[in-house]
């Protein structure tokens, strides 16, 4: 269904792939929705380039990745193992590289289960590093998050890799960021202390094709109400500014980053085109054609908008990466994807009766 983006990917990262030649991959985090893409394009580039490389997932539930994925199940490039990111057992393959993208990016989880929040972020990341020490892997990136720069001050339009600010621990939703921050902390120290190749991914907001609709995330959320005809109901003033990268650009940075990132070094990953979350709603609507009403809950007042948004300059410099895909072919194509899956489940459910 979205094959387009697919090959386009690999037109993107053409000039990388022949380090996967022969190579395996681990990959954590492999059935969300960061992984699914990752397997995807994993899988386009091996089909297409004919590289005859693996690629081992890490998943809590196998059986109920393959049911959602079924397509997956049969494919021998691809091999699913279960464990708990805390202590899940070595594969006894050689790996080669590791994409560590496993986490919680539970609002909830993060409020009501901090130390669960912690154990999986921090302790997961330790076990992923003793991994790639016992394989002596070629380059290891962890998916940290811009939640590890704490808040963004309003007067700071874009925040750079160089900003020095973090979240504030005595506030109970700060174990996810810190978690981050003490992720990349081990890494930095695995690198010191045994040499290891480890790249950093800061991510931000990110739309497209198997984003989940029913998160925390206002994208997914603003595309179900269309999806489903009910107005947009904004709880906040409409006010604070988020941006967002289009699943395909991310993947392409991903790659990217593996190979070619500065070792023990931090990227933002995200995109510098800035909205307003009303103006979101409104840029959804107007995509989807519909008339769905956009409600807006909060009171603006005189205070500054919140901001998250990144700057990707040392991305587009270093690794001349950029925004592919602008906010509205994101959208579309998002929309244009689950308006698809719709269709294809009402006459599957039609042929079943």
């Amino acid at each position: 269904m979205f094959e387009d983006d697919l090959n386009f990917i690999v037109r993107k990262t053409d000039r990388l792939w022949q380090s996967f030649s022969n190579k395996t991959i681990f990959v954590t985090g492999g059935t969300g929705f960061f992984g699914v893409w990752l397997q995807l394009s994993f899988l386009q580039a091996d089909k297409l380039l004919r590289l005859n490389a693996r690629m081992i997932v890490l998943s809590r539930n196998k059986e109920r990745f393959y049911s959602k994925y079924p397509f997956l199940q049969s494919n021998p490039a691809i091999k699913i193992i279960e464990g708990d990111i805390v202590d899940f057992e070595f594969p006894e393959e050689p790996i080669d590289y590791i994409i560590h993208a496993a986490t919680e990016a539970s609002v909830k989880l993060n409020l009501e289960s901090p130390i669960k929040m912690f154990d999986v972020t921090v302790l997961g990341t330790k076990r992923v590093l003793d991994l790639a020490i016992n394989k002596n892997v070629t380059s290891l990136l962890l998916t940290s998050s811009g939640a590890a720069y704490g808040v963004q001050p309003s007067n700071i339009t874009y925040i750079e890799e160089t900003y020095m600010g973090g979240p504030i621990p005595t506030d109970p939703g700060a174990m996810y960021g810190e978690g981050k921050r003490m992720s990349e902390a081990l890494c930095s120290a695995y690198q010191r202390s045994h040499n290891l190749n480890v790249k950093i991914a800061r991510c931000y907001a990110f739309v497209g094709p198997l984003l989940p609709l029913d998160s925390h995330f206002a994208a997914g959320n603003f595309l179900k109400n269309v999806l489903e005809g009910e107005r947009i109901e904004i709880q906040g003033d409409g006010t604070p500014y988020r941006s967002y990268l289009y699943a395909a650009d991310l993947v392409i940075w991903l790659w990217t980053i593996l190979i070619e990132g500065k070792s023990n070094y931090i990227y933002n990953v995200g995109s510098d085109q800035a909205m307003t979350i009303e103006e979101l709603a409104h840029l959804v609507v107007e995509i989807s054609g519909k008339n769905t009403e956009v409600v807006v809950i909060g009171e603006k007042t005189n205070k500054p908008p919140s901001r998250y948004v990144p700057s990707i300059e040392r991305a587009r410099e270093e690794l001349k990466l950029q925004v592919f895909t602008d906010i509205r072919s994101a959208l579309s194509k998002t929309l244009s994807f689950y308006l698809q899956l719709k269709e294809k489940m009402l006459y599957r459910d039609k042929a079943n009766q």
